[in-house]
């Protein structure tokens, strides 16, 4: 089931998850909607609090080319265990802040520890796209968001942007 995305500025973006105390078949089924969501989007990441859900949860799929087979992944409770000294940067943009890019310096690797949807821990090291993608998601689940990473003018004026948006689909 398809859910609405949350659009920035929005409390509920800005808040800490909570850690998922335990898998449930509703948990799971909030993932599977997370995922459908986030590829109907199109996506390649989305968080629990991007659909209103306050957890430790994201989907993510970095896989982009023609003809090759998706990869989506499922993490609860992720947390990034260890980070590359090597930085990249990456033009960044987000579902709940639509139509508006931005480059963000990021560690170019990192180790990410997390549980599947089947209850086993995993431990995966990520870079390029894949290592932008989860820390930006991960982010998500801290309040943060891509544009805190950008200089306060540019940050004010998506910010700005984006309350215009919401007025005019509130009148639609």
């Amino acid at each position: 089931m398809k859910r609405p995305i949350i659009l920035h500025p929005d409390a509920r973006l800005k808040k800490v998850c909570d850690p998922v105390p335990d898998l449930s078949d509703e948990l799971r089924a909030l993932a599977d909607d997370m995922l459908e969501t986030m590829y109907d989007a199109p996506g390649i990441g989305l968080a629990a609090p991007q659909v209103g859900v306050m957890s430790r949860l994201v989907v993510l799929d970095c896989v982009k080319g023609e003809g090759e087979a998706p990869r989506p992944l499922v993490m609860f409770n992720p947390v990034v265990l260890d980070t590359s000294a090597e930085r990249s940067v990456y033009e960044e943009g987000c579902l709940s802040i639509p139509d508006q890019y931005a480059d963000v310096e990021r560690p170019a690797e990192v180790r990410v520890g997390w549980i599947d949807r089947d209850g086993t821990p995993q431990e995966e090291d990520f870079s390029g796209l894949w290592a932008t993608c989860v820390q930006h998601e991960i982010d998500h689940l801290d309040g943060k968001l891509f544009i805190d990473y950008l200089k306060p003018l540019k940050r004010q004026l998506i910010t700005r942007k984006m309350v215009k948006l919401k007025r005019e689909r509130a009148r639609v």
